[in-house]
């Protein structure tokens, strides 16, 4: 089984890049999607995290990522504590998953889309690294319209990313997401053809 990472930054169109590749034939893991399910009530990094960040949580008694954003990305030293409740809990559900991927399609390939694959040094533990990347200034109109967020929060946010200029050093492959989606899935499509190529039969 052949793992590729998968990152860019804040609404750099990193899960479009993911979910065409899931149609191709990937196995798409989506670390913002495992970090839901453990936050989620009654699961894993539930009590922990209501227990350091009170007044998170919604009338459900689920955890409101608006308000748990709020705080966090204002603080650097909040967003570590965080990450060190819901880090270990996801990694621990990606394992999982892709050891019964493995099982089920040894030959298969396997994507891990995350944000910060190359800030955590994780990037060392995949076979090929792609990063999806466009302008700043796409990110943030972006994240304005797909998380209804103000341009300061957002700017705030990618203050505490790694720049994508920086990110692209890292990768295998980069695609470019900054023009027509078609474009975008054109060269999604040579990166599918690409690893499909260096996988065994």
């Amino acid at each position: 089984m052949l793992r590729v990472g998968l990152t860019g930054g804040l609404a750099s169109g990193k899960s479009f890049v993911g979910r065409a590749l899931c149609e191709m034939g990937c196995m798409l893991i989506e670390a913002d999607l495992l970090g839901h399910q453990v936050m989620a009530k009654g699961a894993e990094a539930y009590d922990a995290v209501v227990a350091k960040f009170p007044g998170v949580l919604d009338a459900g008694g689920e955890i409101d990522r608006r308000k748990l954003g709020a705080q966090v990305f204002a603080d650097p030293e909040l967003l570590k504590e965080l990450n060190a409740i819901v880090h270990p809990a996801v990694r621990a559900r990606s394992r999982r998953l892709t050891e019964e991927f493995a099982r089920r399609e040894p030959d298969g390939i396997c994507v891990y889309e995350a944000a910060i694959i190359i800030e955590t040094g994780s990037f060392r533990d995949f076979d090929r690294l792609i990063v999806a990347s466009c302008t700043e200034e796409q990110q943030v109109e972006r994240a304005i319209s797909r998380d209804h967020l103000t341009r300061d929060e957002v700017l705030d946010r990618l203050r505490r990313q790694m720049p994508l200029e920086q990110k692209v050093k890292y990768a295998d492959y980069v695609i470019d997401t900054s023009g027509a989606k078609e474009h975008t899935l054109e060269q999604t499509r040579n990166v599918y053809a690409s690893l499909r190529s260096i996988q065994q039969p």
